[in-house]
Formats: C-alpha cells, structure tokens, sequence
C-alpha cells in the first residue's frame, strides 16, 4: 500500500484501466422504479422527512448540503468534491434530459478522460430531489437517472419538500444525515449512529493512486496533484495543448519539479487541513522554484495553507453555479473590479486577514458572502502563483473564468520559451503571443 501512496521517482505510464478517469464502459441497472418503496431522509439536528425511494434500494449515512444549480445533476454528482455528501437539489425537477454515456468519440486526447461526466462514477453518496423524471429525453442519453444510481449503488429519494430541507441548511449548517430506505426507514437513528465524513481524509479516497501523462506531445508539460480532479480540468489543459502528467496528492513534486513548466493543484473534497504533508510541499516549491503555481478549490485552500493563511469550515459553503465573485487584482485576462459569475463547490474557505502574509494578496472575494475566492502572489514577491475557490472549468456552469487557464498556461509558456520571469500580478498580455492569447478565451 505505502508504494502505492508513494510512486517512484520515475514518471511511470500505466495502463488505462488503472486510471482514476479513465472511461469504463459498464453494465446497466436491470432494476426498474419502485414508486412504491419508502424512504425517510434523516436529519441529526431532528428533522426526517419522508418520500419514495429512487436508485439503490439501499440505506447510507453521510452530510447533507444543498445545490442551487438547475441543471448539469450529472456533473455535480461525479464531482469528486460531493465525495460522501446527501446533494440536496433546489431545483424541482431532476432527471428530465436522463444521463449521457461515459464515453464520447469527440474527445480528441487519446486515453483521456470522460467528456460527458467528470469522474467515472457517482462520487455523492445520495440524492434529494423534490420531484424525479421517471422519463427522459434528450438525444445523448442512455439510461434515466434511477437506472444511473441504481447502477452506481447510490440511493435516492423523491417526493420531499426540498424547500424545507434548504432552509434547514441554510440556518443549521450541512448536517450529518440518514437516508433510510425500506423496512425501518422511519426509525431514527440514535445520535452516535451519524456518521461525519468531515473527520476522514476523503482526498485519499478520490485521489489517484498511480501517476500517468495525457497529451504526452504537448508543448508545455504540466504536472498537476490529483486531490480529486474533475474531468473537465484534465479537458481544459489538453485541449489547450498541455502535457498533463498527473501524481497522487500527497506526492513530493520537488524531487520532479524540473521536469516540468508549471504545477496545478485540483480540486478536491473535505477538510483541508487533513493534506497539510501537500501543503508543506507545496511551501518548498513556492519558496523554491520560480515557475507558474495554479489551484482551484482544495488546491486553492492548499496553497492558502503554504502561505501561512488558516482554513475554517463555512456554515452552509457554496454550491452552485451562480456565485458572483469580485476581483481584486488584474492578472492576465482577468481584471480588477470587474465581477465574474462562478461554479462553486466548497465547505471550506481561507480567512480574510489583514495583513495578509507577506508575499501574498487577495485576488477574488465573493459578492455575495465577502469570502476569499482567490489569492495571488504579489508581483514583489517575483512569483507568479494564485489559486481560486471557484471552478474556472465550469462543467456545469458559467464561462466566464475559463480564460484562466489560458492565462497559466501562457505564463508557463512565456517562462519556457524567454526564460521570463514575470509575477503574476505583473504580465502584460502584450507579452504573450496570439496563440496563448487565443488559448484563454
């Protein structure tokens, strides 16, 4: 186990069934929608509510939150960020356009990730939803949303006031919680009996476990620490011509650190301060190494940890795909003062300190909460590192913030082909060439 944990030093390819995205084609659920099975969604604050069951005909613990999004459910819940959480949809009908197969001919990277889903399987431990479609149509889908989570082992329940359950959330905080299906489903669990999955390292769970390069032809090679990467990250640096070279989270990137033009850090789920070993490595190659730092989400709140700044866990946090964020700072194609709507997924965020850290400066903060969405290194420091809470690559939601991985990757190029060292705060687009500029669009 500790090998695998810890790869060799040599950059290894593996075969792709060994990878954590890689696209496996699997057998369909051969259970249809029983809509006469209970099921009751428990709340440790005292709350149960009850419905029908849908998908798995099974019970789980775990920690309610609430989405507002209105569509994109599938990606949502193969986002390795929902990793052992009840998704609480706003919206009432879930279900209608069905589920899409985890494979696509389109996606032109060789052996790279799913193009329709953003992991390979469900990752939410279950769903809850005021009203399901037991029909679906749309012409990419294979299979209803029933079938999906029965497949997947995930439950389901329907026919619940979804209103009432956000504003519990809303004024308790994400609760820890029982989706009950079947016999007993009414009985209430004792209070030992819930399960807190805050409390585990949930980043080992999605993390993985061998390292492998997609796009290995690309013109700039990236080395990204996988701490529950969606796809559609992976997407966005191929098909902006990056090599891709993924490592386990807790992986030392230092002892590979030339190999490479850049270093990402992917999202991921849970409490951050249980990779606190990624985040001191994180602070060596800060403090070490002058070229181009980029995380989103966890990976943000990691390179918040090597700054020196302290993470607190968010009453209720942020999910959906309607958060506006503000800029602070100008870097690239982003511009301060301007305001930029987000797709977020997060429990956790930094602390908003004044002073911040030496070095260091806030970069995004959110319109509607004043949260940190984003630091920055400062163009003092002769740096260039940032990281943002939100979700750039969308999948679902907004565009607006794609453009910033057009913006790394230029800067990773201006760094390989000049030998430029240029803070992030810093670079002018007028250095880079129209490539690199159209590439962040």
């Amino acid at each position: 186990m500790l090998s695998l944990l810890r790869p060799s030093l040599a950059l290894k390819r593996v075969p792709l069934a060994t990878r954590s995205l890689a696209t496996v084609v699997q057998p369909k659920s051969t259970n249809a929608f029983n809509p006469n099975l209970p099921a009751t969604l428990h709340l440790k604050t005292g709350e149960s509510f009850t419905g029908r069951s849908f998908g798995a005909p099974t019970s789980r613990y775990g920690e309610s939150v609430f989405s507002t999004s209105i569509t994109s459910y599938t990606e949502s819940m193969t986002d390795p960020s929902y990793r052992s959480q009840f998704l609480v949809f706003t919206t009432p009908l879930i279900g209608n356009y069905g589920v899409p197969d985890n494979f696509d001919p389109r996606n032109h990277v060789k052996n790279g990730p799913p193009v329709m889903l953003e992991s390979n399987g469900i990752q939410c431990a279950g769903v809850v939803v005021a009203d399901v479609a037991e029909r679906y149509s749309h012409y990419q889908a294979v299979e209803s949303l029933h079938e999906w989570c029965d497949r997947h082992g995930v439950p389901g329940i329907t026919g619940v006031d979804t209103r009432a359950i956000t504003t519990l959330l809303r004024t308790n905080g994400s609760t820890l919680s029982k989706l009950a299906v079947g016999d007993g489903h009414d009985v209430r669990p004792a209070a030992s009996e819930y399960w807190d999955p805050a409390k585990e390292n949930l980043v080992d769970q999605v993390s993985t476990r061998e390292i492998y390069t997609l796009n290995p032809d690309g013109d700039v090679k990236i080395a990204l620490l996988d701490f529950g990467a969606k796809a559609n990250i992976l997407r966005s640096l191929t098909n902006r011509g990056a090599a891709v070279t993924v490592f386990p989270w807790n992986y030392d990137f230092n002892k590979v650190r030339d190999q490479f033009d850049g270093l990402f850090l992917s999202n991921g789920p849970g409490d951050p301060k249980h990779c606190m070993e990624a985040a001191l490595n994180v602070r060596k190659t800060i403090n070490e190494w002058d070229k181009p730092v980029f995380g989103i989400c966890m990976g943000h709140q990691i390179i918040g940890l090597a700054a020196g700044l302290e993470a607190y866990r968010m009453r209720f946090g942020n999910r959906g795909h309607n958060q506006p964020v503000l800029a602070l700072a100008s870097s690239g194609n982003i511009k301060a003062g301007r305001v930029y709507v987000t797709s977020q997924n997060h429990q956790y965020a930094l602390e908003l300190v004044d002073p911040f850290p030496k070095g260091w400066q806030p970069f995004f903060i959110n319109a509607n909460d004043a949260s940190v969405e984003g630091i920055m290194s400062t163009p003092e420091s002769g740096k260039r590192v940032w990281g943002v809470q939100f979700h750039p690559e969308s999948a679902g939601g907004p565009l607006d913030t794609q453009l910033m991985f057009g913006d790394f990757l230029a800067s990773c190029r201006a760094g390989k082909h000049a030998g430029a060292d240029l803070p992030v705060g810093g670079f002018s687009a007028a250095k880079f060439s129209a490539k690199d500029l159209e590439a962040g669009l």
